[in-house]
């Protein structure tokens, strides 16, 4: 039977193997933060997080987990 991988978590792996810089979908960054997806997509527009754009999708991207990590630590 074949396992369902949500699109994110595919770009997500193939991203983390070949990059010295780990990432987040917005959806676990938003999870560490206690915020929903939508709530963090507006988190990270008004504190101007780097965005790891996704080729061919304007409105996808990826999180520096560092920079999360930072976030975390701060608070």
């Amino acid at each position: 039977m074949q396992v369902f991988e949500d699109w994110n978590q595919k770009v997500k792996t193939t991203f983390n193997a070949t990059s010295n810089e780990v990432v987040l979908t917005v959806m676990e960054a938003g999870e560490y933060l206690g915020l929903t997806k939508d709530q963090m997509k507006l988190y990270v527009d008004k504190n101007k997080l780097t965005k790891v754009p996704i080729m061919r999708s304007v409105h996808r991207y990826l999180l520096l987990k560092s920079e999360i990590d930072e976030i975390i630590r701060k608070s």
